[in-house]
């Protein structure tokens, strides 16, 4: 019997966001693929920095146990280089000791539509155009920004904040929003406040992470003196009374929130540099500008908001 892929909750990874390739894409664009090719061979023994999603993969990795009916979490290398410019990439990989084994090297083709066939319900990259390519076959797909954040080795607990609108939610109610009125945006959440919203693009992510964030929770129960490493939030320009849909929503799928910030227009930076994620995902890139200098920062390219 194959390896059930189907059972792991799968996070798909490009290198260009799990380590800093500042350097190696330089050599790429200014001196070509041959040159890159050599620089690549060169280095091969030179361990790559890490990138704006290392904190999330390291932190996510660490949720596996000892035994394999303990390892809920996979996390699948696509990249767009060959393999053999992509060893480098697996030897800083092993210098860090992640546990990550799988990977597809497609040679400059979409690595992302290989998603389905790792069951993966996340791919992170580097690239905002394999992103907004794979966002637009329907794939649930971020582009990570460039941030000043220095990560706390020591620091074991995870913790993940999300946008609501356009990334847990669909952007229905952005879109009424987008008519220019606040009232009637008011009027309309107060009216369906009860009702669900229909899914975002990262919801079965999303979705993933309460599991693990469950997990945690029934080891708590077990164990009063056991410290949950799961922390999660959401971070939303909705305000009262907008905010009970957003609860409804949640309800829907039975799903547990440790801090919601309901800040009607206030900047996001003012909460999430004390909440102190470790990933931020959000759908306007106004959002994530404010916040990446601080926390690593995800912009999902996905509804009215990112219309060209």
């Amino acid at each position: 019997m194959g390896y059930q892929i189907q059972n792991k909750f799968v996070i798909a990874i490009a290198s260009s966001a799990l380590f800093d390739l500042t350097e190696s894409d330089s050599v790429f664009r200014e001196n070509g693929e041959e040159n890159y090719r050599k620089y690549q061979r060169e280095n091969e023994k030179v361990v790559l920095g890490k990138g704006v999603a290392f904190p999330l993969i390291k932190r996510l990795l660490r949720m596996n146990g000892i035994e394999a009916s303990d390892q809920p979490v996979e996390v699948v290398l696509l990249s767009r280089n060959d393999p053999d410019t992509g060893l480098r990439v697996f030897k800083s990989i092993e210098h860090y000791r992640l546990p990550i084994s799988r990977a597809v090297f497609v040679t400059g083709n979409d690595p992302f539509l290989y998603m389905d066939a790792f069951n993966a319900s996340l791919f992170l990259s580097g690239n905002i155009q394999d992103v907004k390519r794979a966002v637009a076959l329907g794939l649930p797909a971020g582009c990570v920004y460039p941030t000043d954040f220095i990560d706390d080795d020591e620091d074991e607990e995870l913790r993940i904040a999300f946008d609501f609108d356009g990334i847990i939610a669909d952007d229905s109610a952005e879109a009424v929003f987008q008519q220019g009125a606040l009232d009637l945006f008011h009027q309309h959440e107060r009216l369906q406040a009860g009702e669900p919203l229909p899914a975002g693009p990262l919801l079965r992510f999303f979705l993933e992470i309460s599991k693990l964030q469950k997990r945690e929770i029934d080891k708590l129960i077990e164990n009063v003196n056991y410290k949950p490493k799961i922390r999660v939030a959401i971070a939303t320009a909705r305000n009262a009374p907008a905010h009970e849909r957003v609860i409804s929503t949640l309800r829907q799928f039975e799903i547990r929130i440790d801090e919601a910030f309901f800040l009607g227009g206030i900047d996001k930076d003012r909460v999430l540099k004390i909440f102190k994620p470790h990933i931020f995902f959000d759908d306007q890139v106004g959002h994530i500008e404010g916040v990446a200098r601080i926390a690593p920062s995800v912009h999902v390219p996905f509804g009215v908001r990112n219309v060209e």
